[in-house]
């Protein structure tokens, strides 16, 4: 028996946990702000035993982060990406997935570290790109 059961689950650390960055580009200041979401999946694996069997009944569950970045230039630009993470943060539970989800948000909220030291990894790596969205907003205009 597969089930996949979707939950967004944006945790109490991690709804305030934001990076704010503010860049010089080309003479102006650009008030940067990046922010960790997290998307819960949950999958119940296994069956429930017949009568006198164990059963294998387990809650696999995923945690993927993405980071939402805001930028705000003086000139009036703002500039909005996803960046989406290639490592999710896993793990799983015995028993049915509705009777774990809070034990689960507990572990990801356990791992809240990992979750930032993420959060500032991405905004150190957008540097670069935030530069070029910035310079094309600032083009002008072909006709």
């Amino acid at each position: 028996m597969n089930l996949f059961i979707t939950a967004g689950l944006l945790l109490g650390a991690q709804a305030a946990d934001a990076h704010r960055v503010a860049v010089d580009h080309r003479g102006q200041r650009v008030d940067v702000t990046y922010r960790s979401d997290l998307n819960v999946i949950h999958k119940q694996v296994g069956t429930t035993g017949p009568g006198g069997r164990a059963n294998t009944l387990r809650c696999a569950w995923k945690a993927t982060v993405s980071v939402n970045r805001e930028a705000r230039s003086a000139a009036g630009h703002v500039l909005t990406r996803t960046i989406a993470s290639e490592t999710p943060i896993e793990g799983s539970r015995p028993g049915w997935c509705a009777g774990q989800r809070s034990a689960i948000a507990q572990e990801v909220a356990a791992r809240s570290s990992a979750v930032r030291e993420h959060l500032l990894a991405v905004a150190e790596q957008d540097r670069e790109a935030l530069a070029l969205e910035l310079d094309a907003a600032h083009m002008p205009v072909r006709s």
